[in-house]
C-alpha cells in the first residue's frame, strides 16, 4: 500500500484565489474518489500573509483597500472583483466583496495552527474563508476568531488563551520562512509530495490529473521495490 500523497498548501484566508483553489482541489479529489485505485492524500495548510501591514480594523471597503494598496483606479478594482466573484461562483462559492471586512490575518493563522494541533485544521480553514468572503464576518479580532473556533468544535477558553499569548506565532513565521525558502511569492501554492510545485487556483481537472499521475508513480515504485 502506497503512503498518502502529501499536499502542502500555502495560502491566506483573505486570498480570494486561495479559496477557489481549495474548492478546485476538493473537486479534483472528488473526481478521483471513484477510481479503482483512488489516490490517498494528506493535506496540510501553511501560513502566508498577503498584506501583513494591514491594520486589524481597516477603515474602508475592499475597493478602498485595493485601490490604495495597489494604486489601481477604483473602476479597475471593481471590474477585477466582479471577475473574481464570477470565477468563485463557477467553483460553487458565493463571494460578497461589498460585505467583506478587510483585516490583518496573523491571528487567524495562529488559530489555524491551534486547530491543526487539535485535528481540526481543515474545518477551521473552511470556516474562516466562508466567514470572510461570504458572510462578511471580522476575522482579525480575537473575540470574533474565538466565536468561529467554537463553531468548529474548539474550546473557546483555550482558543482565547493561545491567541492572547501568541502561542503559535512562531509556527506562523516558520511557515512563512519555508515559503521564502521555496521561492513562493504568491498564493495559493501547492507542494505535492515535497517535489512538485503547483501555483495558482488551477482548474479541478489539473489537480485530478496531477494526483492520478503522482499516485501511479507511487504504485510503480511499490511494484519496483517489491521486485528488487
Amino acid at each position: 500500500m502506497s503512503e498518502p500523497i502529501s499536499i502542502d498548501i500555502w495560502s491566506d484566508i483573505a486570498c480570494p484565489w486561495c479559496y477557489i483553489g481549495k474548492r478546485n482541489l476538493e473537486a479534483g479529489l472528488a473526481a478521483t474518489a471513484g477510481d479503482e485505485d483512488a489516490p490517498q492524500v494528506d493535506i496540510t495548510f501553511h501560513s502566508f500573509e498577503l498584506s501583513p501591514d494591514t491594520p486589524v480594523d481597516f477603515d474602508g471597503d475592499e475597493v478602498d483597500f485595493l485601490a490604495g494598496h495597489k494604486g489601481m483606479p477604483r473602476e479597475q478594482v471593481e471590474q477585477m472583483l466582479s471577475h473574481v466573484t464570477n470565477v468563485a461562483a463557477q467553483a460553487g462559492l458565493e463571494y460578497n466583496f461589498d460585505k467583506l471586512q478587510h483585516t490583518n490575518t496573523v491571528k487567524a493563522h495562529e488559530l489555524l495552527h491551534h486547530a491543526k494541533a487539535k485535528g481540526l485544521q481543515h474545518e477551521m480553514e473552511e470556516r474562516l474563508m466562508s466567514a470572510y468572503f461570504t458572510e462578511g464576518k471580522h476575522v482579525g479580532r480575537i473575540d470574533d476568531l474565538v466565536a468561529l473556533a467554537a463553531e468548529v468544535g474548539l474550546d473557546a477558553a483555550e482558543a482565547t488563551e493561545v491567541l492572547e499569548s501568541s502561542k503559535y506565532l512562531e509556527d506562523v513565521r516558520a511557515d512563512q520562512a519555508q515559503a521564502r525558502a521555496y521561492g513562493i511569492n504568491g498564493v495559493p501554492f501547492f507542494v505535492i509530495d515535497g517535489k512538485y510545485g503547483v501555483s495558482g487556483a488551477q482548474p479541478a481537472e489539473a489537480f485530478e490529473n496531477v494526483l492520478r499521475d503522482v499516485w501511479a508513480q507511487r504504485g510503480a515504485e511499490v511494484v519496483e521495490d517489491a521486485a528488487s
